[in-house]
């Protein structure tokens, strides 16, 4: 007979595991919303040419450089005030991090160009860039997908071992890189109205998001290979979904995950490696 303090535990176990991907999914969720409240542009704000970003920063170098007043993470960039205070003085505001990087007290957080309108901007520069105690999903992608696979590794961890949340942060995760594949994550260009590049930031790519989705789970799976095979299937439903420049991505994390069978034993090596073929044909 069952002792009732097992009954208690097991039943704490299985109501978690029903549990977690709600919350998993209501993450993505929210991932959706703040992609896309990232890309309204407000009043003032135009569309314009993707910029060379190397040009961008060589530009950087000849400009003035305003200092982190304290330290933390950068939450939140008021583009739209930004946008309009370059306009008015005709500069260019580089910003050397951008939401979700955490920023040192005194470290170089924007340039502006020329460096003459240096003191025309910084006043509207420490007010339009938000630095705060925690990362927010406001308009770093990354945090999204960064709490999924943090969910993820703790479940495959041995203390826990609850590969059922395993398999459901790697589908909920291919349900968010899709999402930021159909509404990018945040490009970091802002024009004014007359198609003038006045704030730029570094952006997030979708294929560093691959990465950063698939890498800590597939280390933490590495003997739980229903995990590394659901891995291996996401690939193969996104490979056709995503932009071309993440198929290489995605074909590199299929081959890590191939490199793991080898320590598994053969009757499961089989199932990967079988995976692994239909994830690579799409790919």
């Amino acid at each position: 007979m069952l002792s009732f303090g097992f009954l208690v535990y097991y039943s704490h176990r299985v109501a978690s595991s029903i549990q977690n991907p709600d919350m998993i999914g209501a993450i993505v969720d929210d991932l959706y919303i703040a992609a896309g409240g990232a890309h309204m542009a407000g009043p003032g704000e135009g569309t314009g040419a993707a910029p060379d970003d190397d040009a961008i920063l060589r530009q950087a170098d000849t400009g003035a450089t305003v200092s982190c007043p304290k330290s933390g993470y950068l939450q939140h960039v008021d583009h739209g005030a930004l946008v309009a205070a370059a306009h008015a003085a005709d500069a260019l505001i580089v910003l050397r991090f951008r939401p979700g990087q955490f920023v040192l007290r005194g470290e170089p957080l924007a340039a502006v160009v020329p460096a003459d309108k240096h003191g025309t901007l910084q006043a509207a520069i420490d007010r339009g860039i938000h630095i705060g105690r925690h990362r927010t999903l406001t308009q770093d992608s990354e945090f999204g997908i960064a709490q999924v696979v943090e969910i993820a590794i703790r479940a495959l961890s041995p203390a826990v071992n609850d590969t059922f949340t395993g398999v459901a942060c790697v589908d909920w995760l291919a349900d968010a890189l899709l999402t930021l594949a159909e509404r990018p994550p945040l490009e970091g260009n802002w024009y004014d109205t007359g198609s003038q590049l006045r704030v730029w930031m570094r952006p997030v790519r979708v294929e560093r998001l691959v990465k950063l989705a698939f890498d800590q789970i597939r280390q933490a799976a590495a003997t739980t290979p229903a995990v590394l095979i659901r891995q291996l299937d996401a690939i193969r439903r996104l490979a056709p979904r995503l932009p071309e420049a993440c198929r290489q991505a995605l074909s590199d994390q299929a081959d890590a995950i191939l490199e793991i069978a080898s320590a598994l034993v053969a009757l499961d090596r089989r199932d990967l490696e079988a995976a692994w073929h239909r994830a690579h044909t799409a790919v």
